[in-house]
């Protein structure tokens, strides 16, 4: 069979030999000369591009071959935007980055592509990490995804651009635009973002975003049914729609330049429907044949987006066959004798700079300093009431009051959710920020989990300090991805050229006496700290809930961690201790002249209560039993109990939890999380490790969802539960 490579060749040289070209498809449209040679090059060296990776696969020496022969046609769409405009691109967007280097000086697109997949440590955006798009000099974004995940990303981008001002980097009047293929637009992830842009636009908020679907009519091997995406895509309400050919070079490039100024000016959202058609299969291991046939496979030929631009520019007496024969050419040389320089010389990366290291210290006596000189100011913030003056306050008031002070200190910060604004929360944790900071930088979303995160990565990059709330622990599955897949893997994936730093405040974790189910009461984890990098840390006492809080929201400023701070909704309100009155779990709040003072040193863990018998390894819900229990000890078997919260789940603060059992013969781990999967598991291995030769239990709640009412206490681990382990391990059971 002739391969696409050969009918290209073959075509040119026909029509240099007096053989007529296609005629053109749109001839009354006039384009700028040197706009399509310019379009002609990107895409000729798109295709080149291509072909040296599988041929450097063979060699042993690529390791990614989904390649954007016959997507070139993208190569349109960059020269409609500025190189200022944030790029986020699909995985076929080899033209798009050969146009866009082209308008940049000193931009090495060729060497860029071989680098990046090649593993070479040279490759400028991932250090030789993954195969991605991307270039921080070119403004793009490096993505990995393959279905649609980075559309939230994109979307929340476009959002903050004309939220963030001065902190963002890009122009006033920047795009963002995002590129997916026809079968990833049916994924949820896409459905729902597009959803919420049009929710955006319909209320007249802002939202400059270029969607280009890129539609071949197939994904790897099943076909996307005639006609459904476009009937989808021009649907979307909101959103303004745009259908162009990939064979028709001069509609096109017209119809890319007035979608892209149209977005410009009026900050509305547009979908550029681009029909394209996929060449040499899915990737080099895709086995075409098992499902086309070879009549099917030529066929598309006709379709080619390069011949296209020939055609036209034949017609015009811009450039002969044999002028763009000869470019054809040269580019193939160009592309391999690059290839062939790096083939069997390429540094390739063998340390992972792996992104799960300990937290660092971070530089709390400048928020500190930023609050105090807040001033007046904090005073009107708080109404003429400071919260270091209201007495011994709940979990939920401190969280509060913390919120408040961090909008003051973070002028760039935003607290966003379901609920959190006019409501103030469904527990009264953000109350009162919108009427004090204004519905710009307090706002409620949609009920969508995806799309709030999207706006905390879009927003991150745009320069804000993003504080989202997910409603419940059991909501955030519906979007972990946005975490995994998206948020913690940039810095990753970027080699650390971006980083997109936030708090994803959750409401989470059981004990609410059953109310709810499982939906309410998720004691799972598990998944937030199985992401590299991300920092989790769990709000369990109102003394403690303020620094922890300040201590994430500067590990997101000054080094772009996603963190994610859960907060125990059963210890929300909760007032005593060990009898009804006696104000155990309250706490002053200390005024921004202590916070440096009061502040626990950053991924520590905090001893509670001293002892010396035996020593309880807790956080959350497990850090009142434990202290009860420790008192039932004390004042039953004579037994001296340390009580040590952990306070970080990840990275686990190991090191400083092996320094606070110091001395101690008996470790126990309350953990309220499940047996299988759960904290404790970790604990254990970590102390383990660490050569701790004391005698280790622990004790979970059962691998279980929650069930409602009464039943829950069945699941769920109960004060019985740690006593009677604490007594076994004591060896007075």
């Amino acid at each position: 069979m002739e391969s696409i490579d050969d009918h290209v060749v073959r075509r040119l040289t026909e029509w240099s030999q007096g053989h007529p070209a296609p005629a053109q498809t749109s001839p009354d449209i006039d384009v700028d000369s040197d706009l399509l040679i310019d379009y002609l090059d990107a895409q000729i060296q798109s295709r080149h591009l291509d072909f040296a990776l599988r041929w450097l696969q063979t060699q042993r020496e690529g390791f990614y071959t989904i390649g954007s022969s016959g997507h070139e046609s993208n190569a349109a769409v960059a020269l409609a935007l500025r190189p200022t405009d944030p790029a986020l691109l699909h995985y076929r967007s080899g033209g798009f980055y050969a146009a866009r280097a082209g308008q940049v000086t000193g931009s090495t697109p060729i060497a860029d592509v071989l680098h990046s997949a090649t593993a070479s440590r040279d490759d400028p955006i991932s250090g030789g990490r993954h195969k991605v798009f991307g270039h921080r000099a070119l403004n793009i974004i490096p993505q990995t995804s393959t279905i649609a995940s980075h559309l939230p990303r994109a979307m929340g981008m476009a959002f903050a651009l004309d939220r963030a001002g001065a902190a963002s980097d890009y122009p006033a009047d920047a795009v963002v635009v995002c590129s997916f293929g026809d079968a990833s637009a049916n994924h949820s992830t896409a459905a729902g973002t597009l959803n919420a842009v049009g929710y955006s636009a319909h209320q007249r908020i802002p939202v400059p975003l270029l969607f280009v679907c890129e539609d071949n009519g197939i994904g790897i091997s099943t076909r996307s049914p005639h006609g459904w995406v476009r009937r989808m895509l021009s649907a979307l309400p909101g959103v303004d729609y745009a259908y162009a050919d990939g064979t028709d070079p001069a509609g096109l490039l017209t119809t890319a330049a007035d979608l892209v100024d149209q977005v410009r000016t009026h900050r509305r959202p547009a979908v550029l429907h681009l029909g394209t058609v996929r060449f040499m299969g899915h990737a080099g291991s895709d086995a075409e044949l098992a499902y086309r046939t070879q009549a099917e496979i030529i066929a598309d030929y006709a379709r080619d987006p390069i011949l296209a631009t020939a055609a036209l520019l034949a017609h015009r007496q811009i450039l002969s066959p044999t002028e763009t024969l000869t470019r054809y050419e040269h580019a193939r040389k160009q592309v391999m004798e690059q290839a062939n320089l790096m083939s069997g010389r390429i540094e390739r990366l063998s340390d992972a700079a792996a992104v799960t290291a300990p937290l660092t210290a971070r530089d709390v006596d400048r928020v500190r300093a930023a609050a105090c000189r807040g001033g007046t100011e904090r005073e009107r913030t708080f109404g003429g009431r400071l919260p270091e003056s209201r007495g011994p306050l709940t979990l939920a008031q401190t969280i509060n009051a913390t919120l408040h002070d961090a909008l003051l200190t973070w002028p760039q910060a935003q607290v966003f959710g379901e609920d959190v604004a006019r409501k103030g929360g469904v527990y009264g944790a953000t109350r009162g920020l919108r009427k004090v900071f204004g519905a710009r930088r307090v706002f409620d979303t949609l009920l969508d989990e995806q799309a709030i995160l999207g706006v905390a990565l879009g927003g991150a990059l745009a320069g804000t300090l993003p504080i989202p709330e997910i409603q419940y622990l059991a909501y955030l599955h519906n979007a972990e991805d946005q975490l995994r897949g998206e948020a913690a893997s940039l810095r990753f994936f970027s080699n650390g050229q971006y980083a997109n730093g936030m708090v994803v405040r959750i409401a989470g974790l059981a004990y609410q006496k059953g109310f709810g189910g499982h939906f309410h009461n998720d004691n799972s984890v598990a998944v937030l700290r199985d992401i590299p990098g991300l920092a989790l840390a769990v709000a369990s006492h109102p003394a403690t809930a303020p620094d922890l809080l300040r201590q994430c929201l500067a590990l997101a400023e000054q080094e772009g961690r996603v963190c994610v701070f859960l907060e125990p909704i059963a210890l929300y309100h909760r007032r005593d201790l060990h009898v009804d009155g006696d104000g155990g779990w309250l706490a002053g709040y200390p005024t921004p002249t202590q916070w440096a003072t009061t502040d626990t040193a950053l991924g520590q863990v905090r001893t509670v209560r001293p002892g010396t018998d035996l020593a309880m390894v807790t956080f959350g819900n497990g850090l009142p039993m434990s202290l009860r229990v420790a008192d039932r000890l004390a004042r039953d078997q004579q037994a001296g109990t340390r009580v040590i919260d952990l306070q970080w789940l990840s990275p686990l603060p190991a090191a400083s939890l092996r320094a606070a059992l110091d001395g101690i013969p008996r470790v126990l781990v309350v953990d309220e999380t499940r047996t299988s999967g759960g904290v404790s598991e970790a604990v254990v291995a970590a102390l383990v490790d660490g050569g701790f030769t004391g005698a280790i239990s622990r004790v979970n709640s059962v691998d279980s969802y929650v069930p409602l009412g009464p039943a829950a206490d069945a699941v769920l681990l109960g004060e019985d539960d740690v006593l009677a382990a604490a007594r076994a391990l004591l060896g007075r059971a």
